[in-house]
């Protein structure tokens, strides 16, 4: 009987103990602020469980990273074996200080990272593209201006010849999945990738200067033609006048100047810019935004034709001239003023 009670009296220690450790594992697991909002949480590429666990605590969204991978283990309900050393898919997230640790860890475990498609469209300056990113929170803008600013820093990343001090240009307008907190360097990285695919390799592969020289009329070309089909006679005309030393005479690249999208007054046509194509016989020393594969194709082909100016009408289209007389005459009746050229 003795040997009984004992065993009795042991086991109820052990009960109570187990109890009393059951009950410090709830504490350390219960949310740690009831009232948090949902979060966004990158997981890196190679974390393990662990780690995440130990970085949710650094971030206060869990009391204790090793009651939290200790509660995962525990047969029960919410207990599922995940184990704390296995990787995760690395991704962005959305947790909440308000949830239990435990489940907090099973959400990055078993869900799908987030999935954001984010539009960035044909002839947007890389400071727009920025600030969309910054919006949809995918990376702040001053972080990617910093990083379009050094284009030596992806050279590893593509196999075309990168541009000088700016990726400006090259930033190929796509729809991508960039979802939150993934970060500028990698959202230039896949903006670049598309540009290789997309524009380098179509187009044979350019030698640096070529390239160079397609992608900066295209971005005009870009910013002039609102139709597909205008594309190549828009960039003959550019071809044209640079072979006469004629101005270009670009509203884009004045606009681009000033960083503003308005309407031109006549004295922002005399602003001593490099990019003001109403003053400089030449092309602008680059890109002024990212054309699309089209424009860029354009000015790789342009149509073969002897017009010079252009004018554009109501519909988005443009008429077309080869004598300033008869693009006088044309500017009066489309726009009754001052024309494109």
């Amino acid at each position: 009987m003795r040997a009984l009670r004992i065993i009795g009296v042991v086991a109820a220690l052990v009960a109570a103990l187990a109890f009393g450790g059951l009950m410090t594992l709830n504490a350390m697991t219960r949310p740690l602020n009831p009232n948090a909002e949902p979060r966004y949480f990158r997981v890196h590429a190679g974390e393990s469980v662990r780690a995440v666990a130990e970085r949710l605590e650094r971030e206060g969204v869990i009391r204790n990273a090793s009651a939290a991978l200790l509660r995962i283990r525990l047969p029960s309900p919410i207990g599922r074996g995940a184990g704390g050393e296995g990787k995760l898919r690395n991704g962005t997230y959305q947790i909440s200080a308000a949830q239990p640790a435990d489940h907090v860890l099973l959400h990055l475990i078993e869900s799908r990272p987030l999935r954001q498609n984010v539009l960035i469209r044909e002839g947007l300056w890389a400071e727009e593209v920025a600030s969309i990113l910054e919006e949809h929170e995918v990376a702040s803008a001053k972080e990617f201006m910093d990083l379009v600013a050094k284009p030596r820093e992806f050279a590893s990343v593509v196999s075309f010849p990168l541009p000088e001090g700016s990726l400006e240009g090259y930033l190929f307008p796509d729809t991508y999945d960039f979802p939150p907190l993934l970060g500028a360097r990698r959202a230039i990285e896949m903006m670049l990738q598309a540009f290789e695919q997309k524009v380098y390799q179509p187009l044979g592969r350019p030698e640096a200067e070529k390239l160079r020289r397609w992608v900066v009329i295209g971005s005009l070309v870009e910013l002039e033609a609102m139709h597909d089909d205008e594309r190549r006679r828009i960039a003959g005309v550019m071809y044209n006048r640079l072979e006469r030393k004629m101005r270009l005479q670009v509203d884009a690249t004045v606009l681009y100047a000033l960083r503003q999208r308005r309407r031109l007054s006549y004295r922002d046509y005399t602003i001593q810019h490099t990019y003001n194509t109403y003053l400089i016989p030449a092309l602008p020393p680059g890109p002024i935004c990212s054309p699309g594969y089209e424009s860029i194709a354009a000015a790789k082909t342009p149509e073969n034709h002897d017009f010079l100016y252009y004018v554009a009408k109501p519909d988005g289209y443009h008429v077309f001239s080869r004598t300033y007389q008869e693009h006088l005459r044309k500017v009066e009746t489309y726009i009754g003023g001052r024309g494109n050229r």
